[in-house]
């Protein structure tokens, strides 16, 4: 029951707000509204058809209880895209359509793919190529081939307008898409080299709450034995840990970058992340 209001969200986005500003947005839905302009078929039964082929690939992928959940949510979206479809438009502006419809879309399928679902489509054929390539966001993905869907959109809508505006969905929507999953992951990666290890390491966690792991290190030239302080913080903890640097041991050689992809506790887990 809780994936029903998300549904209703998607299949609003799409029928009042990308639809009537003939934006086609990637995926099975831009593929809908493509050839519902040409057919004049309703745009919730071709989402529904053009994913009976992709629902056979997610049996045989991931099982029946994934693949049940998706299609409990794909009727859904296609009864709710049917029935927003004989409503009037939010807007027939269109750059209104495709910032307010991206960023509906992409909350509404973040959220599904929480409760362990999909609207079916490029969400399974992203959730496959994950297992392949891990290392790629899933919002990147669907950037990537939503992208070739949009493009084709030009033949049918005869205007370059309507390919740039989808454009902007597709990306404002990848956008939020990978924020509702996985938040913002900004971080700061240090590596700290002191005499004062110890204290500094104490100080580190009681005042930032963060996690320290030593690291042996030698001096090169030198040749004794050094701790080096390896620690995560987040970005805006940053400043304060070069404070706590600098007050502990202003001859510590501190290194400190960006860290974008973390998993462990207190950030991404690893192990529960599929997408």
């Amino acid at each position: 029951m809780k994936i029903i209001p998300f549904a209703a969200l998607y299949a609003f986005g799409v029928a009042a707000l990308i639809d009537p500003n003939d934006i086609a947005p990637g995926g099975v839905t831009g593929i809908a509204i493509l050839v519902n302009r040409i057919s004049e078929i309703s745009i919730g039964t071709l989402i529904f058809v053009f994913n009976i082929p992709i629902l056979i690939l997610s049996f045989r992928k991931f099982g029946r209880a994934f693949s049940f959940r998706t299609i409990y949510c794909l009727g859904w979206i296609s009864v709710f895209t049917n029935w927003f479809e004989l409503m009037e438009p939010v807007t027939k502006e269109p750059i209104l359509g495709a910032l307010a419809g991206g960023c509906i879309s992409g909350f509404s399928l973040g959220m599904i793919l929480h409760l362990g679902a999909t609207t079916g489509g490029l969400d399974i054929i992203v959730k496959v190529l994950r297992k392949k390539y891990p290392h790629m966001g899933t919002g990147s993905l669907f950037l990537t081939i939503d992208f070739m869907i949009v493009l084709s959109s030009v033949f049918v809508f005869a205007s370059l307008d309507s390919v740039l505006y989808a454009m902007v969905t597709v990306f404002v929507s990848a956008r939020v898409l990978d924020f509702v999953l996985y938040g913002k992951q900004e971080a700061r990666m240090l590596h700290i080299v002191s005499d004062r290890a110890e204290m500094l390491a104490g100080r580190l966690m009681q005042e930032l709450g963060v996690g320290i792991t030593y690291l042996e290190g030698q001096g090169g030239y030198t040749k004794k034995n050094k701790r080096v302080i390896f620690c995560v913080v987040r970005k805006f903890q940053a400043p304060k840990a070069e404070v706590i640097v600098r007050e502990t041991d202003e001859n510590a050689f501190l290194i400190i970058s960006n860290a974008s992809e973390i998993y462990g506790e207190g950030y991404r887990d690893y192990w529960s992340d599929s997408l």
